[in-house]
């Protein structure tokens, strides 16, 4: 019984050390949490256009080199 008190104990510390570390914690305002999402959505949009091109690329070489 002693070491189901001791993780619980260790478990209610851990959970108060995450809090106040969390507190310290720098958040972004909702502007700047916009701006980088739509950063983030759009080079998910370009790297995706360049790898779908590259594959069209080597799917195309690849078909003219087996013929």
């Amino acid at each position: 019984m002693s070491k189901l008190n001791e993780g619980v104990g260790g478990l209610r510390t851990f959970l108060e050390e995450v809090k106040v570390e969390l507190l310290k914690c720098t958040w972004p305002t909702k502007k700047e949490l916009i701006g980088q999402s739509i950063v983030v959505i759009i080079s998910v949009v370009i790297l995706g256009a360049f790898v779908g091109l590259c594959d069209l690329v080597n799917m195309n070489l690849l078909q003219f080199i087996i013929r």
